[in-house]
């Protein structure tokens, strides 16, 4: 790996909230370098070069771990030195008064998801969400999960790709907007209607798609959307637009058992509507029988299902959208059964 892509793996994992115990530091003979940690320092630290950043408490952490590492790998005191701009943003943080660990956790961030490596390096997204937050006022949808980050990589390679270049996208509980963004915006979705059942979400997904460029289009929409209510009329409904839908994508929407009932009924009815539609949905597989609810469901609706080839890469060998966890994700497709068993029969 050459310096400069250490140092932009490194700007990507910071950009990311990674923990900073965790990110992946250049060794110590490229550390020792003054261009590097006048790179790391433009690139990260310095105010001009990222104007929505982290929280200064988070700064801080990564730049004393930074600072450690330089010291350590110093082994000639006369030649080898850490960066004055370092060294003087590093005096200039640990000067202000910080927010208690506690209220960080409560609070949105900045946080910036790049596509891993061949894709081009502008295809980054932006939110403000609460990364610590597992749930808040009923709903998971104020942070971006790892099954949507897993499945973002899926979309950015060439097979991918296919399920939206080109496509009319409806995303069920789009959370923060993190996919609807990415594949209206990078990998030529022809329109995007990203929902969720959460008013609170849908208003804070607006904010985020203004920040990336969509406060007022017509290529990528949010509307609300309730699992299990009658799409006839709905904003699920194109049909009066001439607007039918090609793939439906689902990212860890199949968190709880209890929700499954309502998401099945969803699915059957957006089948119904548009049976030539395919749904991509990725899972994070914290409970296998979760998972075997779910996939019991599709097949006693008679959906056509299949898995997707996929591996999630360990953290040492990602280059972007970064997941930490351990926990296995799957991809599944799903395609409109033949026959539809009837809903109500015994």
């Amino acid at each position: 790996m050459t310096n400069c892509a250490a140092v932009e793996l490194l700007r990507r994992q910071y950009l990311q909230l990674i923990d900073p115990e965790r990110l992946k530091l250049p060794p110590p003979e490229v550390l020792r370098s003054p261009d590097v940690q006048r790179q790391i320092y433009e690139s990260m630290f310095d105010d001009t070069a990222i104007s929505l950043g982290p929280s200064l408490r988070y700064r801080l952490r990564v730049l004393k771990r930074l600072i450690r590492a330089i010291e350590d790998s110093i082994q000639d005191p006369e030649e080898d030195e850490i960066s004055d701009d370092l060294s003087g943003c590093l005096a200039q943080y640990m000067s202000q008064s910080l927010p208690s660990a506690g209220e960080v956790a409560q609070q949105k961030s900045y946080v910036t998801y790049t596509a891993p490596f061949p894709a081009p390096n502008d295809y980054s997204v932006i939110l403000s969400e609460a990364p610590s937050l597992l749930a808040s006022s009923g709903t998971t949808g104020f942070r971006t999960w790892e099954a949507a980050l897993h499945l973002a990589s899926f979309l950015c390679t060439t097979m991918g790709r296919t399920y939206v270049a080109g496509k009319n996208v409806l995303e069920l509980g789009a959370g923060t907007g993190f996919l609807s963004i990415l594949y209206a915006r990078y990998l030529e979705a022809k329109y995007v209607l990203a929902t969720d059942g959460s008013h609170l979400v849908v208003q804070d997904m607006n904010a985020n798609l203004a920040l990336n460029g969509f406060a007022k289009s017509e290529s990528l929409e949010v509307r609300p959307l309730q699992w299990g209510h009658a799409l006839l009329g709905g904003p699920a409904d194109q049909r009066d637009a001439n607007r039918g839908f090609d793939t439906v994508i689902g990212a860890d929407v199949t968190y709880d058992m209890k929700v499954m009932p309502a998401l099945i009924a969803t699915v059957r009815d957006l089948f119904e509507l548009y049976p030539s539609a395919k749904f991509l949905i990725s899972a994070t597989i914290r409970n296998e029988e979760t998972l075997n609810c779910f996939l019991k469901a599709c097949d006693a609706n008679n959906f056509i299902r299949k898995e997707i080839d996929f591996p999630l890469q360990s953290f040492e060998d990602q280059t972007g959208f970064f997941i930490t966890g351990e926990t296995p994700i799957k991809i599944f497709e799903l395609r409109a059964p033949v026959s539809m068993p009837d809903a109500f029969a015994l």
